[in-house]
């Protein structure tokens, strides 16, 4: 819940400290924000983002296709990466940026009985869905390309899942010696399904680039593949082309017939690497 993590979260106008009073979060200047009757708080400011936010459909697709498992030993890496160098009794403040249905958020606090956490998406409606995914997990809309609502220092983890990564603000937010967690795609992830279905291919300069933005700011400690064939349903496809960028370019038609002339069951791999980077 909000009330769970709102002392690591900072006013967006003026990065005052704020506290949770009747319904809204205020801070000390008087700048005000509502929650939402679904228990999340936008604090966006500003003109749009970087990024489209998810759709109520994207959303719906992650939601049930992360519910059907497919995906569970890609969630237990990133809680594994947080838990490996947790104190059992430690304070962990963690933030998920991107957090989509805050499954891998969830995932990570189920490991971590003393965590708590902060989901942050662009979306509404991903953020709906976070504020009911972890009773230790508030929800909360911002945009990861902007100054994140979050005091300095205050954090001992940031998750990056299938999501931008603004190093400078993860370097800020962080604690000192704090880990930011990525999850990465292989270019062998989901690679049966992308020349079939027209998918967004993975950036072959994608890891040269996040090198490059760590640099100086966090130095790569840890480093975990996790690969594995699954077996997929039309269904399941459906589900996973729609919950992704892939379903921003392909249309509804052109997937349907795509899918349809698949096998009732695809082979299909899950290719990612979990790195772990700890803050200089």
């Amino acid at each position: 819940m909000l009330s769970d993590v709102t002392d690591l979260l900072a006013c967006p106008q003026c990065q005052a400290r704020v506290e949770l009073d009747e319904g809204a979060i205020l801070c000390d200047i008087g700048h005000s924000f509502d929650v939402a009757r679904q228990g999340y708080v936008s604090l966006m400011t500003g003109a749009g983002g970087k990024f489209d936010g998810d759709s109520t459909e994207m959303i719906a697709a992650r939601a049930d296709f992360l519910g059907s498992g497919r995906f569970d030993p890609l969630m237990d890496a990133v809680a594994g990466a947080v838990a490996s160098g947790a104190e059992p009794d430690g304070d962990l403040r963690i933030m998920e940026i991107g957090a989509g249905t805050g499954h891998y958020l969830a995932r990570v606090l189920d490991a971590v009985p003393s965590g708590r956490g902060i989901g942050l998406d662009v979306s509404k409606y991903a953020a709906r869905r976070i504020a009911r995914a972890h009773p230790r997990a508030g929800a909360v809309v911002a945009d990861a390309w902007q100054h994140l609502p979050v005091r300095d220092h205050v954090l001992s983890h940031v998750l990056c899942v299938f999501a931008p990564r603004n190093a400078d603000e993860a370097h800020r937010v962080l604690s000192q010696r704090g880990s930011l967690v990525v999850l990465t795609p292989t270019d062998r992830h989901l690679g049966e399904l992308v020349e079939l279905l027209g998918m967004v291919r993975v950036d072959d300069r994608k890891v040269e680039r996040l090198g490059a933005a760590m640099s100086g700011r966090f130095e790569r400690t840890a480093h975990v593949a996790a690969e594995y064939p699954m077996s997929l349903s039309h269904l399941d496809v459906t589900r996973l082309v729609g919950m992704g960028p892939s379903a921003r370019h392909l249309t509804p038609d052109r997937v349907a017939a795509s899918i349809a002339a698949l096998p009732q069951q695809s082979p299909v791999t899950a290719s990612v690497t979990v790195a772990t980077y700890t803050r200089l």
